[in-house]
């Protein structure tokens, strides 16, 4: 527990120390945020700096070693590939944020260019839970034994490797209003911590030995997430950028994997299928519907979804603060089924 809270306070003093240093650096180097010409409700944010979602796995890097200093613990296996995991999607992030920024436009890697670089660190991540020690290759809620079927290690990796791409671009889209990602991550992230500790406390129910070290690592995400908001939150002077949602999606999945918990995301995670779900239903009914018949009609007025209630008149204060309130309920539900599940089984 002392490791969770040191890992966790190191991480939000990072991020909140740390931010306001990343803002005047990148004024310094003219990294401002270009507004894609069809979202004319931001444009008077354009300019204003980005890539600020780097100070998050900055904090991780800083909160998780210290943790392991103060438990006297080795660095743990399995954390460390969340990490690494986490600073792939970050590295991802920073290419597509800079290309942005370079060409003065909302345009950054082609969409196949992402899916690519996204590719490679979801494929190291899959090798590396497979390689571990006592990996779970079953699809779980609460534990490896919690549904029979076990499709295998490679039958695993498609199922892993589906789920973290559409984890992470689901994060990412809902990276569109200030304070409306972290905000709604940090309760992600609290979750997972929580499950984590439950599971390290509780070692004869889920045989996961790494558990702890996976609460220290989705604890100071966390703290790191709720750092970088004070920031990022009204009044805003720093974007997040693909740099952070990227890393979020990362994480979030790769812890939720880690934990056995995957099949908790669509829950607990309940706002980036709502967000992701709608840039696709967008994309793909136009297409598919309304362009073969002469139309110009959308299904929604914008996507992602907040950039529908955005044009509906709602204030981006009361988009925020409910989606927030969907994610915490999201969290609280996910949990419960975590809870009423073990108890089931036991």
């Amino acid at each position: 527990m002392v490791g969770i809270l040191i890992g966790g306070a190191v991480a939000f003093v990072v991020a909140l120390i740390g931010t306001p240093l990343l803002i005047r650096w990148l004024k310094a180097a003219g990294v401002g945020q270009p507004i894609h010409a069809s979202v004319t409700q931001h444009s008077a944010k354009a300019g204003t700096p980005t890539m600020g979602g780097l100070i998050i796995p900055v904090g991780l890097a800083v909160g998780y070693p210290l943790a392991c200093l103060a438990n006297g613990t080795a660095v743990n296996g399995l954390a460390l590939t969340v990490a690494l995991t986490t600073f792939g999607g970050c590295i991802v992030g920073v290419v597509d944020d800079w290309l942005k920024v370079n060409r003065g436009r909302n345009l950054g890697l082609r969409e196949g260019q992402k899916s690519i670089m996204q590719a490679l660190v979801i494929i190291g991540f899959c090798l590396a839970y497979v390689e571990s020690s006592h990996p779970c290759t079953h699809l779980s809620v609460v534990s490896c034994s919690t549904i029979a079927w076990n499709p295998g290690p490679v039958g695993w990796g498609v199922f892993a490797a589906a789920l973290l791409w559409a984890t992470c671009n689901g994060v990412n889209f809902t990276d569109g209003i200030e304070g409306l990602l972290s905000g709604s991550a940090t309760l992600s992230f609290l979750m997972l911590a929580v499950v984590g500790f439950y599971e390290y406390r509780h070692p004869h129910e889920y045989h996961l030995p790494q558990a702890l070290g996976l609460s220290v690592v989705a604890a100071a995400l966390a703290a790191a997430s709720a750092g970088f908001l004070w920031w990022n939150i009204r009044p805003m002077t720093i974007f997040m950028g693909d740099s952070g949602s990227l890393a979020i999606g990362m994480a979030i999945a790769s812890l939720a994997l880690c934990l056995r918990v995957s099949l908790l995301i669509p829950v607990f995670g309940l706002l980036y299928v709502l967000e992701g779900g709608s840039s696709a239903l967008q994309r793909y009914t136009y297409k598919l519907y309304f362009k073969p018949r002469g139309g110009t009609r959308r299904l929604f007025r914008m996507a992602p979804l907040h950039h529908h209630f955005e044009l509906a008149g709602w204030p981006e204060s009361t988009i925020v603060l409910r989606f927030w309130l969907l994610s915490g309920v999201g969290a609280v539900a996910a949990f419960g089924i975590f809870h009423g599940a073990t108890a089931s089984v036991r």
